[in-house]
């Protein structure tokens, strides 16, 4: 069986404040049909990413309106995420190769997590390219409706790897996708549907903070909170473009000397390839002690650690949103939930000094 995700409670009844009594009865008069469902979402990690971010809110809510809802993980060595990877990155269109040898492990993790996917369900929702094959190796058996869930910019794929992902695609019996947009070239699905990136408003990085709070987390990681302060919150990822956001700071700092640049990150199960961009990013940032660098493994915006002061809380900065191309889209609508609604608001601080809490620093 493959591993399940443990959620904790959601109610829907706790966002009426925030959305309204009319949006509440709607949710739950669509789901009334649906009382009952068997739904099972299937992605590559529990933590570290915007998939598992959504899911830890989804799920819960699913059950909180009949649904029976489970969320499951696959599984698979440094050799398939590392494979995985490249394959996001060439969805979205990175010049990059792929191999035959490629091409087989993620067959046979695929094929491999498939024989693991056990039990009975209306829906079995299949999330990005890591696990897409698990139609195509496991059969229709044990699901009635299969739908695969893409959460990046397929627009202008590389056309090495959109083939390759095609013929396994356009099995599922739906698809979803962030934008009309970003759906590839040349494939058709049954059904298509569109769904823009959402938050969740009351999950902990979102809820409000003070602005004693937001100052006194800002500050732990050796900020200054008086001074001027640019920060992206993303992963270490070549889309999320790190370095890019360095050398718009250095501009930045030639005009404005006392500015400073936080960058956190979100370091996730599935993507050895962000522990070698964090490297980049570290070396990038050189010996600029303005510069600070923090990810969830040192505590900040994870349950029990840190928790990421938004623009509402007055820690002080101006946030940017950098970035190639966007996926799930979730770090611009945070910002703009926590500030005036301009894209990527959205402060945090992270310290360069390598004490084992507050950040890390390599030459």
């Amino acid at each position: 069986m493959l591993p399940q995700v443990p959620v904790s409670e959601k109610r829907l009844d706790d966002y009426r404040p925030i959305v309204g009594e009319e949006t509440i009865a709607e949710i739950r008069a669509l789901a009334q049909p649906l009382r009952g469902a068997r739904v099972v979402h299937i992605n590559a990690t529990a933590y570290g990413g915007g998939v598992a971010e959504i899911l830890q809110t989804l799920v819960p809510l699913m059950r909180d309106v009949g649904l029976e809802a489970e969320w499951q993980v696959i599984e698979g060595a440094d050799e398939f995420f590392n494979v995985t990877k490249a394959c996001h990155n060439g969805l979205q269109g990175m010049d990059i190769p792929f191999t035959d040898e490629m091409k087989a492990i993620w067959q046979r993790y695929n094929e491999a997590n498939a024989r693991r996917l056990e039990g009975e369900y209306d829906f079995i929702i299949v999330h990005d390219p890591q696990p897409a094959g698990l139609l195509h190796y496991h059969g229709r058996a044990g699901g009635k409706h299969w739908v695969w869930r893409c959460h990046i910019d397929t627009s202008q794929p590389n056309p090495a790897y959109w083939e390759f992902f095609v013929p396994y695609i356009s099995r599922y019996d739906a698809a979803i996708f962030t934008m009309r947009e970003y759906v590839g070239p040349g494939v058709s699905f049954r059904h298509l549907a569109i769904m823009p990136p959402t938050i969740d408003p009351l999950s902990p990085k979102n809820a409000p903070m003070s602005p004693e709070e937001a100052r006194r987390t800002v500050a732990r990681f050796g900020v200054d909170v008086r001074r001027p302060l640019i920060v992206q919150v993303s992963r270490f990822d070549p889309w999320k473009d790190p370095l890019g956001v360095i050398d718009a700071y250095r501009i930045v700092k030639r005009e404005m000397p006392q500015v400073q640049l936080a960058l956190v990150g979100s370091m996730a199960a599935d993507d050895p390839e962000g522990w070698t961009y964090l490297d980049r990013t570290i070396r990038h940032a050189g010996e600029d002690w303005d510069i600070y660098i923090l990810h969830n493994f040192h505590g900040c915006g994870e349950p029990g650690g840190e928790r990421v002061p938004d623009r509402r809380r007055r820690g002080g900065p101006e946030v940017a949103a950098g970035g190639v191309r966007a996926g799930r889209g979730g770090g611009a609508l945070e910002g703009e939930a926590g500030g005036r609604g301009e894209r990527g608001r959205h402060p945090a601080a992270g310290d360069r000094r390598g004490d084992g809490l507050s950040g890390e620093q390599r030459g």
